[in-house]
């Protein structure tokens, strides 16, 4: 399953282990919806991310987000 949407492809993330999320990329609750997340570190299940629209931190479990962002592919 993907989505577009803010000119960023998204893809839903099927979170059978940490090895689907790595440090760099963003992610979301939704495809699109805020706020959206750049992924510093991942351990044991959990992340520390820093919210794109506001420069906060925070660590919650992987497992609360099913998409991420994936590079637009142009023909």
């Amino acid at each position: 399953m993907a989505g577009t949407a803010g000119g960023i492809d998204w893809v839903y993330l099927n979170m059978r282990s940490d090895a689907d999320v790595h440090v760099g990329e963003l992610i979301s609750v939704e495809a699109g919806g805020l706020p959206i997340y750049r992924v510093m570190a991942i351990k044991a299940g959990r992340c520390w991310l820093k919210d794109l629209q506001d420069g906060t931190d925070r660590v919650t479990l992987l497992s609360a987000f099913h998409w991420k962002a994936v590079p637009t592919v142009t023909a």
